[in-house]
């Protein structure tokens, strides 16, 4: 492994946060946050890589595994338990795990991620095997619970990827498709919850949205297959259908939807 340099950890460019204006602080965050995509733009060959192995292991029936900790392991939550809705996919074909179970969604268990051996149990609670892909996200990139499980999957012959914030970090040398966003030093020295994980959201965004695509899950740029959860989606699916059929009956299209369950099928039911 090359040398490991946190950069997550360096000071923050700004000195005596306390003594500014609210004006200031909002005005020198976003100022920071701007640097965020750029980053990200850079990480895209890498993105690429892994979007294109999580698409072929899940057409072969494969699942697609999330696993951190902290920050990283919520964001990873979020996007997990939004495929689903957003896509119309199984529950479980996209699965998020983090340090310290439920609980440590909203609240931070301690020393939860210091230990390298919980991660990969976490995972074989799930039967994980080398027909899944197992995505580790840290943003310092040294995380236990994260580096352990990964190395596991590597003795296993589990495709893992990653995303972290330091360069040459010991979870990128445990993946197959390390994607590394350094984001810089943070406006409060080590609060990597900023830019680090704005910058770990943004390529989760880019990676369930480009595998779900790839799927076959969107249609145009239409979400045909979301699951019909509250009166905003099935307004939102009754104008697709009311599009896709040139019909100029609400009613008609919202029965049509109601009755097959998603704007795909309900189109699909009148060739």
């Amino acid at each position: 492994m090359a040398d490991f340099i946190r950069k997550t950890e360096e000071p923050s460019k700004y000195r005596h946060l306390e003594k500014m204006t609210v004006n200031e602080i909002l005005v020198n965050i976003n100022r920071e946050d701007k640097t965020v995509p750029d980053v990200v733009e850079k990480a895209i060959p890498q993105i690429e890589k892994l979007v294109i192995e999580i698409t072929n292991h899940l057409l072969a029936g494969g699942r697609l595994f999330y696993i951190g900790a902290g920050t990283s392991g919520r964001l990873a939550i979020v996007d997990a338990s939004e495929c689903p809705p957003t896509y119309g996919i199984p529950y479980g074909l996209v699965v998020a795990l983090i340090a310290g179970g439920e609980k440590a969604i909203t609240q931070a268990v301690e020393f939860a991620e210091d230990s390298r051996e919980e991660g990969w149990k976490d995972l074989q609670k799930h039967f994980v095997s080398d027909k899944d892909v197992v995505v580790g996200l840290a943003a310092s990139g040294t995380t236990p619970y994260v580096a352990g499980a990964l190395e596991e999957c590597r003795k296993k012959g589990i495709k893992t990827g990653c995303i972290v914030c330091n360069p040459n970090s010991p979870v990128a040398s445990f993946s197959d498709f390390p994607i590394e966003v350094i984001a810089g030093a943070e406006f409060v020295t080590g609060s990597t919850r900023m830019k680090s994980g704005t910058a770990q959201k943004l390529v989760l965004n880019m990676i369930s949205t480009a595998v779900m695509i790839r799927l076959g899950r969107v249609e145009d740029n239409k979400m045909v297959n979301m699951q019909l959860t509250n009166a905003k989606l099935v307004d939102r699916g009754v104008a697709m259908v009311m599009e896709q059929l040139h019909l100029q009956d609400y009613t008609v299209a919202k029965n049509l939807l109601l009755t097959y369950g998603s704007v795909k099928k309900a189109v699909e039911s009148t060739k």
